[in-house]
């Protein structure tokens, strides 16, 4: 076989796509449904291989309809890939401001100090147009004192979040998804299911401060990093935004 320019173009568009597809589902729920199908792919290949008739052929008919499992099981990956694909995120890094990220952490770390319940979420290439509507328009320079005076108790819009759009605050008191996953029904609170399912519904990063424990936690498709310092709070939120 001839390797050329066009094999090698090949190769490398299959490499990349593979690659950022690990990059899209690292760390997330679907990493524990893919090791499930391999599971699945090796008892397959060992029924056939012992002559377990039955067991092979439950398992051939599933994997006969392995694209459409595939669609249901990732159906929520899928549609944030292409969002993702179509805003051109896939193709950029962004540039975050060191004032940005110090305004946000020491806010929140005040607020985490006060015990003030907040809910901040970052857009990235996603537009949340439609969270940004069903809130307040404040359309403001970023600043700690502004959050913490929004997230005040008692004030007009401090039980919904606060959306920054391009280093600014562009709304406040709007209402999130919450997170349909059993695992979080439980043992989370409102704002960090509303915090969760901002992020696996686009590419947003959404900062949680609990009012109950005083703990700080980020939001990233789909998981929740809790209880982070301030230091492991900068990393994680610069990281999460140059991305």
């Amino acid at each position: 076989m001839q390797f050329g320019l066009r094999e090698l173009v090949d190769i490398g568009l299959v490499t990349f796509a593979f690659y950022r597809l690990i990059l899209l589902v690292k760390g997330t729920r679907a990493v524990s449904i893919i090791y499930g199908l391999i599971l699945i792919l090796v008892i397959y290949y060992l029924s056939e291989e012992f002559g377990l008739l039955t067991l092979n052929w439950l398992l051939a008919n599933f994997l006969g309809s392995m694209f459409l499992v595939i669609i249901i099981f990732f159906q929520q990956d899928i549609r944030r890939a292409l969002s993702e694909l179509g805003a051109g995120s896939l193709w950029r890094r962004r540039n975050v401001s060191d004032r940005l990220v110090n305004e946000v952490v020491y806010a929140a770390l005040n607020m985490a100090k006060s015990r003030t319940g907040a809910l901040i979420v970052f857009e990235r290439a996603i537009p949340l147009g439609d969270i940004i509507a069903r809130g307040v328009e404040i359309k403001a320079g970023m600043s700690r004192e502004l959050l913490v005076t929004i997230f005040t108790p008692g004030t007009p819009l401090h039980d919904g979040a606060v959306v920054i759009r391009d280093g600014q605050v562009e709304a406040a008191g709007c209402i999130l998804p919450l997170s349909s996953g059993v695992e979080h029904s439980t043992k989370l609170g409102t704002r960090h299911r509303a915090a969760i399912g901002a992020s696996e519904e686009s590419d947003a990063v959404a900062l949680v401060v609990s009012e109950e424990r005083g703990v700080i936690s980020l939001a990233q498709g789909g998981v929740l990093s809790e209880n982070l310092n301030e230091a492991q709070l900068k990393d994680a939120l610069r990281n999460a935004l140059e991305k």
